[in-house]
C-alpha cells in the first residue's frame, strides 16, 4: 500500500469548475488549506499574452 503525500498541489482543469476541483480534492482525501493563480502566457508575434488564469488548490491530507 502506497503512502498519500500530506500535501499536494490540485489544478482547476480547462472546463472544470473550481467546485468540481474541491470536490474532487474531497474524494481523494484532501481539503484545501491554500490557494494561488498564475497567469498563463502565450507567444503571439512575438509578444507574451496572457491567454487565461491557472487556479492551483494546495490540498491537506485529511487524518
Amino acid at each position: 500500500m502506497s503512502a498519500k503525500k500530506k500535501t499536494v498541489w490540485f489544478e482547476v482543469q480547462e472546463g472544470e469548475g473550481i467546485e468540481e476541483c474541491l470536490n474532487r480534492m474531497a474524494l481523494e482525501g484532501y481539503t484545501a488549506a491554500g490557494r494561488k493563480e498564475e497567469p498563463l502566457f502565450e507567444e503571439i508575434d512575438g509578444k507574451y499574452v496572457p491567454i487565461r488564469q491557472v487556479i492551483k488548490f494546495k490540498g491537506i491530507l485529511l487524518d
